[in-house]
């Protein structure tokens, strides 16, 4: 695999970048049936804890585990103190764009982005005009999907703002290479990770209604069959706190309580794990069963806050995406710290043409899609495929966006035929309450299929553990 930044070595393939010779050598000194054992062992711990995630679609009801690579990937610190910087700004701009056009509008009337696309954009609830949210931040969780192409340059793929998955993948696979590999440790100064849900935990607390000194906080899902089941049971057992269904949920007098043992509960702050079609049943969808009627009304009264906030999808729609570096400079007056990929907008008639004219050398992906579903990587695509998106294009040009194939950067990673380069990605989780805080690192995704680009889990990607080096 050549022509790709390698993050272990340089552009010859010999010399070791400096941040991963300390772990070059210990690997280098590893036994392939002690590694093909370690490796056995992961899967067994991950299956017994129940990592695993549900899968849609023509294997719909089946558990897959996510594949878990030991090989981490290493960034040192002075690249993680720029993309912290950078993805401190880039949140910031977000939240103050979701905030902007359910109020003032600045950003339309001075004509940086097109009324259309934000009013007529699927993700757009005109239910939260006007609405005061606390600290007037939406997205409190933030998952920034972060690549890194050419000759190391980073780019943000896309901004995950309504209900961002993952992390609990990088602390479990964190606490898998504590568990297999302690050695490895003592040896490198890295950062920690473990204590992700108590800045959470810290987060959500500081954004509850006014006036409450000890607010109740829930975790909401929608149930056992989400694919990221685990996840919102896992964050709920660390966090101390309960993991609840719409069902177990109700408002009164213009709050809204838990049912316990013990009675009902008042509920100050929902983390919620459902997309905003299927919170309320009185406002949105009417079929929902997974929401709690009328808790939009407890919401528009300030009486409870949600985690992320409706309405925070326009923010991470991918049509609007080309906009965030004209966000940051005119709401922040910055200039962008980390760089967009070029995008090709096809609602737009010369875009639309570039990109039906070089559809084999384009990622084509639908503006309202995630999961790595409903798109077309051109130069892995068949000639059928491409010709049968073209038609897809033509009959819907406004609902696609197009991007040059990056070069992905690939990490060295365990495959059955011995340790081989596989793409990878980053995807850093933002939380942003009174302060804007993180944990250095993230969930690091890796393409298993040779020349794949596509990291999402449910494309048969795996996962690596981050290590961000101190100083």
């Amino acid at each position: 695999m050549s022509g790709f930044f390698n993050e272990m070595y340089r552009s010859d393939g010999v010399q070791v970048r400096p941040h991963y010779r300390e772990f070059e050598h210990w690997l280098s000194k590893q036994a392939p049936d002690i590694v093909e054992r370690k490796r056995i062992e992961a899967d067994l711990n991950f299956r017994r804890v129940g990592i695993t995630f549900a899968v849609y679609g023509s294997d719909a009801g089946t558990e897959r585990l996510i594949p878990f690579d030991i090989i981490p990937r290493i960034i040192p610190a002075a690249e993680w103190s720029q993309l912290h910087l950078g993805l401190k700004q880039r949140v910031k701009a977000l939240n103050l764009f979701i905030h902007d056009i359910y109020h003032e509008q600045n950003i339309v009337k001075a004509g940086v982005i097109p009324a259309e696309q934000v009013f007529r954009n699927a993700q757009y609830r005109p239910e939260m005009q006007g609405i005061t949210v606390p600290s007037d931040i939406y997205a409190q969780i933030a998952g920034v999907d972060i690549v890194r192409a050419g000759e190391g340059e980073f780019y943000v793929l896309e901004d995950n703002l309504r209900v961002p998955s993952g992390v609990s993948y990088m602390l479990e696979d964190r606490k898998m290479m504590m568990r297999l590999f302690p050695d490895l440790f003592a040896r490198h100064k890295i950062a920690p990770v473990a204590h992700y849900p108590d800045l959470l935990l810290d987060m959500l607390r500081s954004v509850a209604p006014q006036g409450v000194d000890d607010p109740t906080v829930v975790v909401m899902t929608p149930g056992m069959y989400n694919s990221a089941y685990f996840e919102h049971a896992f964050l709920a057992q660390q966090m101390g706190v309960e993991l609840v269904e719409g069902q177990d949920l109700f408002v009164n007098d213009n709050h809204v309580y838990m049912r316990t043992t013990r009675g009902p509960q008042r509920v100050d702050v929902i983390y919620r794990r459902i997309d905003d079609d299927f919170l309320d049943p009185l406002v949105f969808r009417p079929d929902s069963s997974l929401g709690v009627p009328g808790l939009l009304s407890v919401y528009r009264a300030g009486r409870v806050a949600l985690a992320n906030a409706i309405g925070t999808g326009v923010a991470d729609d991918k049509s609007i995406y080309p906009y965030v570096p004209d966000m940051i400079r005119f709401y922040l007056s910055e200039s962008p710290i980390l760089n967009n990929v070029p995008t090709y907008q096809c609602r737009k008639k010369e875009d639309l043409q570039y990109t039906l004219d070089h559809l084999a050398e384009l990622v084509v992906k639908e503006v309202h899609g995630a999961g790595g579903y409903g798109m077309l990587v051109g130069p892995a695509s068949t000639r059928a495929e491409i010709e049968d998106f073209r038609q897809r294009l033509l009959a819907k040009p406004e609902g696609y966006i197009a991007q040059p194939t990056l070069a992905l950067s690939a990490c060295p990673t365990y495959v059955e035929s011995g340790i081989a380069p596989r793409h990878i990605d980053l995807r850093p989780f933002v939380l942003s309450g009174k302060t804007v805080t993180m944990v250095p690192g993230g969930l690091t995704r890796v393409a298993l299929k040779e020349g794949s680009l596509v990291v999402n889990s449910s494309q048969g990607g795996g996962t690596k553990d981050t290590w961000v080096l101190e100083k």
